[in-house]
């Protein structure tokens, strides 16, 4: 009985530690400074486990990480209304060592605010 519970609670510590080690997390974004602009989407991809869209800021291509794309479904957001072309305001925050990443908490399409996190 102990043998099994010993090999139970080795099996879920792996887990854990391979599912953490495999996500990005958050904590890589400074939440500390906001990002607070309107551009055009260049690209985008929408699909999971993020969709992402590629934007103009200060002059530079940056790579936006949006929400899974089941969530920004879910919340009203769907793949045409963050195509190539589309206005868009964005609310996010600037990864701490990649300087052309970002992580968006909200985005605006056509005045309309959706809530990604």
């Amino acid at each position: 009985m102990i043998y099994v519970k010993n090999i139970s609670l080795a099996v879920v510590l792996l887990l854990c530690v391979s599912f953490t080690y495999f996500h990005h997390g958050w904590a890589n974004y400074d939440q500390k400074k906001v990002l607070d602009f309107k551009t055009t989407i260049e690209e985008s991809v929408f699909e999971n486990p993020h969709a992402l869209a590629e934007v103009k800021y200060k002059g530079e291509t940056w790579t936006v990480y949006l929400a899974p794309a089941s969530r920004m479904t879910a919340r009203g957001l769907s793949a045409d209304m963050i195509k190539k072309g589309t206005a868009v305001r964005i609310v996010a925050y600037p990864h701490k060592t990649k300087k052309t990443e970002m992580r968006a908490e909200r985005i605006f399409v056509d005045g309309e605010k959706y809530e990604l996190r």
